[in-house]
């Protein structure tokens, strides 16, 4: 037996590398479009995972939540209760950077962030959460396979998502490509841990333009970055 207050999988349900989308049906949908025998293993509270195989290397796909709390909860038990390795975010993005169409792929090499949440470290200073340098060269020769040039660089992971009017566009000074919820989070537990993280992100609106894609539209949108995801996961396999 096994589980947690908010996962009911057993041992070894879980594969080595997560794929983690924010929405549970969006993991539902990598399950039943890229996996080989997907099977549910944890449905507590609607937020579902799913391991099967791609390639005939096990991968899982689950549900972080929206924010850095949600996400911070379920990876937080996937690397410290179920032996997951790596945890790779497949969300969407806000762009901050003018340069960012709707559509475009970002690699997060860092987050900036707004969230208290690595208070309770006790760290005497404010820690820098990073990608694993593994998995982002991973990702981006996965990339570059399938013919694509993702900007790789900084993006800015907040608890806010209504800002007042012009919110979150100082970062673009900076050099910010983008906004999400979830990711410094995500990096922290893995830096914690001494595991892997690394989030790919799709633009699906920006904060520059105002413009945003329709929900109808979102899902075909993200598939190229599901691919670049599962192809890093098969190249994580033997490392």
């Amino acid at each position: 037996m096994g589980g947690t207050p908010h996962n009911e999988a057993a041992p070894g349900d879980f594969a080595k590398t997560v794929l983690m989308p924010g929405d549970p049906l969006r993991a539902r949908f990598i399950a039943e479009t890229f996996f080989e025998n997907p099977r549910l293993v944890n449905n507590v509270r609607g937020v579902q995972g799913w391991t099967g195989t791609w390639h005939g290397v096990p991968v899982s796909a689950m549900a972080s939540g929206m924010g850095i709390p949600s996400i911070g909860i379920y990876s937080y038990e996937l690397f410290h209760f179920y032996g997951v390795e790596n945890i790779i975010r497949v969300g969407t993005t806000g762009a901050l950077s003018g340069k960012l169409k709707l559509r475009d792929l970002i690699l997060a090499q860092g987050a900036c962030t707004d969230s208290n949440f690595a208070h309770h470290l006790g760290l005497p200073g404010v820690f820098a959460p990073i990608a694993d340098y593994t998995l982002l060269e991973t990702a981006v020769a996965a990339a570059r396979k399938l013919g694509v040039e993702p900007p790789v660089g900084n993006i800015l992971s907040s608890d806010v998502f209504y800002f007042k009017e012009g919110g979150g566009l100082e970062w673009a000074d900076m050099g910010v490509l983008a906004i999400d919820m979830e990711t410094a989070g995500l990096y922290l537990n893995a830096a914690q841990a001494g595991k892997r993280a690394l989030t790919i992100c799709t633009v699906t609106d920006s904060l520059v333009t105002g413009e945003a894609l329709p929900p109808a539209e979102r899902q075909g949108s993200l598939r190229q970055m599901m691919e670049i995801a599962l192809e890093t996961a098969v190249q994580m396999a033997g490392r």
